[in-house]
């Protein structure tokens, strides 16, 4: 039997990434100052906490998002960063700041009767504050939180437990993300999937294409409220 036509529908509701989606990373960068550690490490930073957490999914081993967070940054410091150093860099991550039209962007989708939830990583307490310091409308405790400790983001089950926190069937439920990789996840596991390219720029090469790509995170919404309703 030849495959289904992949034909996208509009969301009934809409999960959201949350670091370098909603709230860049970018300002972290002086917090690494601050500790000693010279800035250029950030983005090595980020990419050791991914791959880490990538692998941990795959063998099933249960670690927090502030367990990796703070082991990637021993890492690539060498073991080298002292406590004080390692909590100045992880609180900076409940102080960030939204990206600009980040708020429009989640009204224009709650005005159009459309839910607003999060997808974080791990346990969540990271973002839990981080959500209650912005006070962006989105609903509380964040819902989609089927990425526990050992189960991370791009394997399908977080995607699909954020649709069963928010009652709607895995093709009513559009991801916002950033990230190709993250895109591609949420495709595999059957969501409508928006992305948005104000990090990457270009989509990645290697995956197939998401359903709907925007400037940023208010035109990724309105193309996915654009989508036809289902029949």
């Amino acid at each position: 039997m030849p495959p289904q036509p992949h034909a996208p529908v509009r969301p009934a509701a809409l999960v959201f990434d949350v670091l370098d989606t909603l709230f860049p990373l970018g300002p972290l960068e002086w917090r690494f100052r601050e500790a000693g550690i010279p800035r250029v490490l950030m983005p090595r930073w980020c990419d050791h906490l991914l791959r880490d957490a990538f692998a941990l999914s795959l063998l099933g081993e249960a670690r927090t998002f502030g367990d990796v967070a703070r082991g990637s940054l021993r890492d690539i410091t060498g073991n080298q960063i002292v406590p004080a150093a390692e909590d100045l860099i992880i609180d900076g991550l409940t102080q960030l700041e939204p990206r600009r039209e980040a708020a429009s962007a989640l009204e224009a989708a709650r005005g159009a009767g459309v839910r607003t939830a999060v997808l974080g990583h791990g346990d969540g307490e990271e973002v839990r504050l981080l959500l209650e310091r912005s006070g962006l409308p989105l609903e509380s405790p964040p819902a989609g939180h089927g990425d526990a400790p050992g189960v991370w983001r791009p394997a399908r089950e977080p995607y699909l437990a954020a649709a069963r926190a928010l009652g709607v069937p895995p093709s009513r439920l559009g991801l916002v993300t950033a990230h190709g990789w993250d895109a591609a996840g949420g495709r595999g596991a059957g969501l409508v999937t928006g992305w948005s390219a104000h990090l990457e720029g270009r989509f990645p090469s290697v995956f197939a294409r998401p359903d709907v790509e925007g400037r940023d995170l208010a035109e990724t919404v309105e193309l996915l409220l654009a989508l036809p309703e289902p029949a």
